[in-house]
């Protein structure tokens, strides 16, 4: 019995920031598309109570935008956004990583490992890219969590949820996968190693080169 996985009852606004959020770092809700909360609430057959709510929380995490006049919008692709966001991550989880290294346990690393499994069998299966920046994120958080810093790992969550479509974007657009694979398996064994230094400009330069085909790619977006 101990097995079994407890149920996790969802509120109405849960399900409508999740169907959201889904929706627009997929690319079926474009940037700049108005969110009008009576289509949303009739698609998703709830209330506006809860579609009102939700927008509000995908706001806070930089998903949606409320203009006068105009209402919620999905937030538009940004290439000073790529560039601020990522260099934020670049800067903050290079830092978690330095710290948390030293600290790492035998079982830190298994963990790790378990959830790159995950990651590298999502890659594999284009119907899994919804959960391909959850397990990146889980596989970074695995190795961050032993600098012992939650509040700075809170501000990387938040960073990593601005960034989520931008990363899929760079995953199915750019040809980036076998670039993550490889990068991230050297990341563990660096770790593994203890080795801080490598493991820490691997991480910097795995996050900007990332940052740069991105900004190629949302360019790309913006002109077309």
């Amino acid at each position: 019995m101990s097995n079994i996985p407890p149920i996790i009852h969802k509120t109405r606004t849960q399900l409508v920031v999740e169907a959201l959020r889904e929706q627009i770092l997929s690319g079926d809700i474009e940037g700049g598309e108005p969110l009008r909360q009576s289509a949303i609430a009739e698609q998703l057959n709830v209330s506006r109570i809860p579609v009102r709510e939700a927008l509000v929380q995908l706001e806070a995490e930089g998903l949606v935008n409320f203009e006068p006049h105009k209402g919620a919008t999905a937030t538009k692709l940004s290439v000073e956004q790529v560039t601020e966001l990522f260099e934020l991550r670049a800067m903050i989880e290079s830092d978690l990583l330095a710290k948390a290294i030293p600290n790492l346990t035998e079982q830190d690393i298994i963990d790790a490992e378990s959830v790159l499994v995950q990651l590298e069998l999502a890659f594999k299966l284009k119907e899994s890219v919804a959960s391909w920046s959850e397990l990146n994120t889980r596989f970074h958080t695995r190795l961050y969590e032993a600098a012992n810093r939650p509040h700075t790992l809170e501000v990387v969550n938040g960073l990593n949820t601005n960034c989520d479509r931008y990363i899929r974007l760079q995953l199915l657009f750019t040809g980036g996968i076998p670039t993550a694979e490889r990068e991230h398996r050297i990341l563990l064994e660096l770790c593994k190693n203890r080795d801080v230094q490598k493991a820490t400009e691997l991480l910097r330069l795995h996050i900007l080169h990332a940052a740069d085909s991105i900004t190629k790619l949302v360019e790309q977006k913006i002109k077309s």
